[in-house]
């Protein structure tokens, strides 16, 4: 099957985004004698302030629990990798694939999931949180950078990819469906009103191997974290689906191999196995569909890059192996409880007196909305970095909970 694979640069498939097709950006600009529209925003996204500070975000540890963990960050430039790598083989846009996986996690809060727990319980009554749609968020209002807008004034194609990456939003007639069939984030809501993005379609195939990428990035890498901080032992992967029989082969190929290289032969043999299973699922996909423009990617009635049945059932037993023996063993949870306090004291705190927040963030809260204070907040809150956010909370507050 892998003998199918592409290689090396070669010319866009049909069903490729185009960039001399881009749809444009909301602000217009000239275009760029040496860049394509899709580097153009990749650049943007890696020199905004909201990509340096993933380097101190949690990925699953936090930042302080040893150096050799994943950060947001490499957690990042690893879903870049996969994405490009995906997308070459489908022959679409690079590019535009890396800028979507650089940006996917530009809304993260501090101490990743549990953060937006935290954020997203006190906002409750003023519209949730939601990371995804903090992203959005990130790219169009909070980077505040270029003299003429707020925002990077990212590509039409970048920012329909980086909100519908995982499948559409609405149906035709804008009523929320699936995960937000209780209603759009605010982040995506307020976009919209200035840019249709076509929420009730499907994605490019660039997003889609985004999407994806972060899936294996993050299923197999995890392991490796894992494996590290010993919340996992090699022995325990001998009941997990495929990992086992990956195992069973690094074994047999080098006996005697220490811990450490067998855990490395291990991840980059699950990375491998997903990334050329996505890549002949997603090749059959679009053999059978046979779309001929990038218009009948996003009207299409499926997800094109997934994985197969098979890796699907081996990566749904992955992920529960992760989330019973790492996201919720009990060291980990008492830090990410801790962490959640963390972030509801210091929103409550500055909600009820924004004054103290920096200068450039109380501008025009005199008078405001609670509504519009507590985005504010908010946003203030999700930008900070797992180091400012507890330093914030020693300073604020007579005691803070021990994330060691």
């Amino acid at each position: 099957m892998v003998s199918a694979i592409g290689f090396g640069a070669q010319p866009r498939a049909r069903y490729a985004v185009l960039p001399h097709e881009s749809k444009g950006r909301l602000f217009e600009e000239a275009a760029s004698p040496t860049r394509t529209p899709f580097q153009r925003d990749r650049d943007r996204i890696i020199h905004s302030s909201a990509f340096r500070r993933l380097q101190a975000k949690t990925q699953v540890f936090l930042y302080h629990e040893g150096d050799m963990f994943r950060t947001r960050l490499t957690h990042t430039l690893e879903v870049s990798q996969i994405a490009r790598s995906i997308a070459r083989a489908l022959s679409v846009d690079e590019d535009l694939a890396e800028a979507l996986a650089l940006s996917h996690d530009l809304g993260h809060t501090p101490f990743g999931h549990a953060g937006e727990r935290a954020l997203n319980k006190v906002m409750q009554p003023y519209g949730g949180f939601d990371h995804n749609a903090q992203s959005l968020r990130a790219v169009t209002a909070l980077e505040q950078c270029y003299a003429e807008h707020d925002g990077l004034n990212l590509s039409w194609e970048t920012l329909e990819g980086l909100v519908k990456h995982n499948g559409p939003l609405t149906d035709r007639d804008g009523k929320g469906i699936g995960h937000y069939e209780g209603g759009l984030p605010y982040a995506i809501r307020v976009y919209a009103e200035q840019q249709d993005l076509m929420l009730w379609s499907y994605a490019s195939i660039e997003a889609q191997a985004a999407a994806i990428a972060d899936d294996i990035a993050y299923n197999s890498h995890d392991i490796d974290d894992g494996l590290r901080a010993m919340l996992i032992s090699l022995d325990q992967l001998r009941d997990v689906p495929l990992v086992c029989d990956l195992l069973k082969e690094v074994e047999a190929t080098y006996p005697g191999l220490s811990e450490e290289r067998t855990a490395h032969e291990i991840v980059r043999r699950l990375i491998t196995r997903m990334v050329e299973d996505v890549i002949n699922t997603s090749m059959d996909n679009l053999k059978r569909l046979a779309p001929q423009s990038v218009e009948d990617v996003r009207n299409a009635s499926e997800t094109i890059v997934h994985f197969s049945s098979e890796m699907t059932a081996a990566v749904t037993g992955i992920r529960q192996f992760l989330f019973h023996n790492v996201y919720r063993e009990d060291h980990v949870m008492r830090i990410m409880r801790g962490a959640e306090q963390v972030l509801e004291d210091l929103f409550v705190y500055h909600f009820n007196a924004p004054d103290m927040m920096p200068l450039n963030w109380q501008f025009d809260l005199d008078g405001a909305p609670r509504k519009l204070v507590a985005r504010r907040v908010a946003d203030y809150v999700a930008g900070m970095t797992d180091r400012f956010a507890i330093q914030e909370h020693q300073r604020l507050f007579d005691v803070t909970p021990d994330l060691g």
